[in-house]
Order: C-alpha cells, then structure tokens, then sequence
C-alpha cells in the first residue's frame, strides 16, 4: 500500500478538516439550546481516523498518479459521506445507518433529496449541517473538476486543463494556486448571496443555510415547502440569480478578475446555457397559454424558477410542477439531464457534451450528403479529434444506460414507473426532488424502500464524479502496473 500513502495521507486531512466543520453545528447548539453529544462525538470519531491517516502516511511522496488520482477522487467522496453520516446517525431524530448515510450523501454529491419529513421540526445543527455538506462538495467538485479531472481524460473533461503542459504523473503545476483563487471566489458568492437573502427577509440562520445550498446548486433548505416557503419574489430573483452564478464555469471568474472583461459573454458555454433557460421558459409559457387558454392564469413566476431550479439541478421548488401535465413532466427530465456548465456545481450531461454531440451530429449529416467532404469539428476554435469525440459519446451512451439500470432496479425494489424513472434521473443528474406523490416537489424519500436508497445513493455518486472515476475501478487492467 505504500504506493498510495499520497492518497491516504490526503484523505486524512479531508477527515480532519470534515472534524473541525463539525465544530459549526456544535456552535449552533449552543446558540439555540440544543446541545447533546451527536456532533461532539462525531466530531472525535471524524479526526481521530483523520489523524491516524495523517500519521501513518507522512512520508508520502507528495505526487500524483493517474491510478491515484481516480482512487483518491472516489475515495474522497465516499468517505466524507461516511463520516458526514454520523451527526445524522447520533442525532436525536433517530435515524437509520441506511436514511442517514442517503441523507448525507445527497448532501456531499449537492443532490437535494432527503428522507428528514418534518424539516420545520429538525434541530438547527442538523439543518446546518446539511447545508454545510453541500456547500463542500459544491467547492470539492469545483476544485476537482477543474484540477484533477482534466488529466483522468473524465468524458471530456480534457477539454478544460489549465495547461498545456499537463502530466498525468503529477498535479498540475498550478493547481494549488488556482483551487486558492476558486475558494477565494466560492466564499465571495456564497456571502454575497447569505447578505441578499437578509436584506430580502430572511433571518440570519436562513439566509446563511440558504446561500451554502445555493450557490452549490443543492437545494437543501430548512423548509418542507423549499424557497416556496418564504413567498416573497425578491427571495426568488436572489436565489435565481445566484444559482445561475453557481451553475458557470468557475474558470470564468478567474479569467474574468485576471483582466478577460468578455469572458461571460463570449464563452460558448455560458452563452449556449443562457439559451437553453430562455427557450424553456418560453417553450413551457407557450403550452400553459394553450392548456389554460387564460393568460391570468399563467404563473410565469413559478415556470421561470422551476425552469432554472431543475436545470441547474439546485432542486428548490415554489410550485408541485408534476401536477402542470404531462409534457412538462417529460421536459424537465430532459433539463434534469442536460443540466449547467462544466467546472461548476452543477451535475448532469453538461453543457459543453450537448453542444459536442450536436456538432457531431451535423458533420456527420455534412457527410452524408458530401461523401467526399472533409469536415472537421471545432469546439469553442479548439479542434475535437476522433478521441476527444469517442469519450464525449461514450460518456452520454454509459449516462443514459446507467439510468435505464437504475430505474429499472428501482423498479425491482418495489416504487411505482413514473417514482422509478424519475427518482433514477434525480440521483444520477443530482438534481432533489422526483415526480409524483412519493418524491414529487413537495415530497420526500423517507417511505421508499431501503434497497431503493442505497440504489439513489451509488445513482448519485456515479453522476457526481462522471461515471468513469467510479466505474474504472473495477476493472483489473486498470489496477496493473
């Protein structure tokens, strides 16, 4: 094992620092006058395995390899979800090893779904820490994304390195400095937003809760009835607007704080994203007028925050859009799989891939009606070759069939077709809430199966870190020298 000292070492610290965030919730404890031994003791538990990792891998070589790399990634996630478990299983709402470990998995992968049903009920330290979970693994996925994933060559993630000079037997030379400047904008944002929700209404545990989950596009938030709850439309343009920062690619930011003025207006991303919200908006404003055939009745406010909501994979709601009829249910599946930018919180195919496969699409259409053509694909002036294309489509091809597996063993496990198919998109695209009565808007995942949650829970960390950082671990070719 000595091999992978780095990685153990690494997690350690991770473990460590998991720990101290504990001490948070124990503050609110105290502030509200719920003090017991479930954050304390996790606490202990957190940093003592923490520092036995520490210790015993000190003498590590401080380097990185691409095995390493993909086993530090899923190791990371799995672990922080082990002991992030812990405060929920100490607690006093009694929870299950099985509800607690979904729960904080929802929270660390910033999916959104929980199994607490009475959220007005549960202690301020729990729904603190449930917004703090999702604000780490919001900044964990930014980080990695744009650092580690690019040298794993992760479904076209390539695309993004920071250099070109890139090498998979090291980090990058400049990550350090860069994940410094993204935690740098991370905190800016998410106090910007924490400061606008308490200007707009909320109190100060609301509005700093709300703004973790917020600009991590998770969607957890202290209320049964989500952003709902508050009914004010301030609330909602803040949180509208924030997502859709928390949704762009964090790179922008840096390129835009380093002189590059145009960046959100001229990335193809950015400008393809804003797009696809827009066209939602109008295409589902559109069949409302037709269903309702009364304009008055038509409550644009809700549509455009669903739109953004489930795009974005962030998951609050302020209306039950499963009851609107059908071909809204089908479309936003189809938003849940789309979902934002790449190097951002948000989960999903991403943007960059549909925009990829469109292009492929129409070059091959070019060569079916020029055969002697010659036709070369160019993403954002950058030229896609025959590999970069094989692992976007590959990448699509295993999302889609990984979803078909999971809504059919969801099926096996006893829920309904339309909570099997929606629960499975909800979880591989991070998204919260499903369709229906059971996980619908205003539902939640308590009364399922616990088969089915431990399904949800590999369903969300498979779409967290890109299907290929989990699944190529299991196969033996991968761990030869």
């Amino acid at each position: 094992m000595s091999n992978y000292k780095t990685v153990f070492f690494t997690l350690g610290v991770l473990q460590i620092i998991l720990g101290i965030s504990m001490m948070f919730p124990i503050l609110a404890q105290f502030i509200y006058s719920e003090l017991d031994s479930s954050f304390i003791g996790a606490s202990i538990v957190s940093i003592i395995f923490g520092v036995l990792f520490f210790l015993t891998n000190l003498n590590h070589d401080k380097k990185l390899n691409l095995q390493q790399a993909f086993l530090l990634t899923a190791l990371s996630w799995l672990s922080i979800a082990i002991f992030g478990s812990l405060p929920f299983i100490f607690s006093t709402l009694e929870l299950s090893i099985t509800d607690s470990f979904f729960e904080s998995m929802s929270g660390i992968t910033t999916t959104g779904s929980t199994i607490i049903s009475n959220l007005e009920g549960a202690p301020k330290s729990i729904l603190l820490w449930r917004a703090m979970l999702q604000w780490l693994g919001g900044i964990g996925i930014i980080v990695m994304a744009i650092t580690l994933m690019p040298i794993m060559n992760v479904g076209g993630m390539q695309l993004f390195k920071i250099s070109s000079n890139d090498s998979s037997e090291k980090l990058l030379p400049k990550s350090k400095e860069i994940s410094l400047r993204l935690i740098y904008v991370y905190l800016v944002l998410t106090t910007l937003c924490a400061v606008t929700y308490k200007i707009f209404g909320m109190n100060i545990f609301d509005s700093l809760t709300h703004s973790m989950t917020t600009i991590a596009t998770g969607g957890f938030s202290n209320y049964n009835e989500s952003i709902g709850y508050f009914n004010s439309l301030p609330i909602e343009i803040s949180s509208m607007v924030f997502i859709i920062m928390g949704s762009l690619p964090f790179i922008a930011y840096i390129k835009f704080l380093n002189g590059n003025k145009k960046i959100f207006t001229s990335d193809v991303q950015i400008k393809s994203f804003i797009k696809i919200i827009i066209f939602s908006i109008i295409l589902l404003f559109i069949y409302s007028l037709f269903q309702n055939k009364d304009f008055s009745q038509i409550n644009i406010r809700v549509i455009v925050f669903n739109v953004i909501s489930i795009l974005t994979g962030t998951g609050y709601v302020t209306g039950e859009f499963d009851g609107w009829g059908n071909f809204p249910l089908i479309f936003f599946l189809t938003l849940m799989f789309i979902g934002g930018c790449a190097g951002s919180t948000t989960c999903g195919i991403k943007i960059f891939r549909i925009q990829i496969l469109y292009l492929f699409i129409v070059n091959q259409l070019k060569k079916i009606i020029y055969p002697r053509g010659i036709f070369v694909i160019k993403y954002d002036k950058n030229k896609v070759d025959d590999k970069f294309m094989a692992s976007i489509i590959s990448f699509i091809f295993l999302y889609l069939v990984i979803f078909f597996l999971i809504t059919a063993f969801l099926s096996l496990s006893g829920l309904d077709f339309v909570t099997s198919i929606s629960g499975a998109a909800t979880s591989i695209s991070n998204v919260g809430p499903g369709l229906g009565s059971t996980i619908g808007p205003n539902g939640d995942f308590s009364n399922i199966p616990e088969i089915s949650k431990w399904i949800l829970s590999l369903g969300m960390i498979l779409g967290r870190l890109e299907l290929f950082a989990i699944l190529v671990l299991f196969l033996p070719s991968f761990w030869r020298n």
